[in-house]
């Protein structure tokens, strides 16, 4: 059986937790109000595609594609990441909660977070060079052995960031968030 290729379609309002979003190619689709919390969306390829208000916690997403991506106001609770296709990744975040999701050793180069909450969200050995986290709560996210070369965190906060762990090279940051990148030392810093 061959999976479909669908392009350039809206999908609003469905309920995917029941009946799931059939396997195939979705090119330049859009889906709007959309539960697919807890569904299987394992082996599906996304280009160019658009989630807004779309619910897709706990979602199973091994070997699916997401090449240029956008979420904009949607549930990306506990997302494992790290197990989707990794060729051609490219995501952006707008206004999306992705609280217990992991990014583990994905390379994320340019990604683009704003006004996202990220607790506790894993980026353990993930490449972020040049990612912006814009105005993001990154309260418990955790960095350890993350390239964030060139990565921009001035607009961001609740970070804990360990300089010594993780490639930093020219990352920006505002001076409100030096603490972040000095908690390991127990020191107080006043403004």
């Amino acid at each position: 059986m061959v999976n479909p290729y669908i392009e350039e379609t809206t999908f609003e309002k469905i309920d995917y937790t029941q009946q799931p979003l059939p396997k195939g190619e979705y090119e330049r689709c859009t889906f709007r109000n959309c539960d697919f919390s807890g569904s299987q969306l394992s082996e599906i390829r996304f280009a160019e595609c658009s989630f807004f208000d779309c619910n897709l916690s706990l979602a199973k997403i091994t070997k699916t594609a997401f090449q240029e991506v956008r979420f904009k106001d949607c549930k990306l609770m506990g997302l494992h990441f790290e197990t989707c296709q990794g060729f051609g990744l490219a995501m952006g975040f707008d206004h999306c909660t992705l609280d217990h999701s992991s990014f583990y050793q994905q390379k994320l180069k340019k990604t683009h977070f704003k006004n996202s909450k990220l607790h506790e969200v894993d980026f353990t050995d993930t490449d972020l060079n040049h990612a912006v986290f814009e105005n993001c709560d990154l309260f418990r996210a955790a960095f350890e052995n993350t390239n964030l070369e060139k990565a921009d965190f001035r607009t961001s906060f609740n970070f804990s960031i360990d300089p010594e762990i993780n490639r930093m090279k020219k990352a920006r940051f505002s001076q409100a968030g030096l603490a972040g990148l000095l908690l390991k030392y127990d020191l107080e810093v006043e403004e």
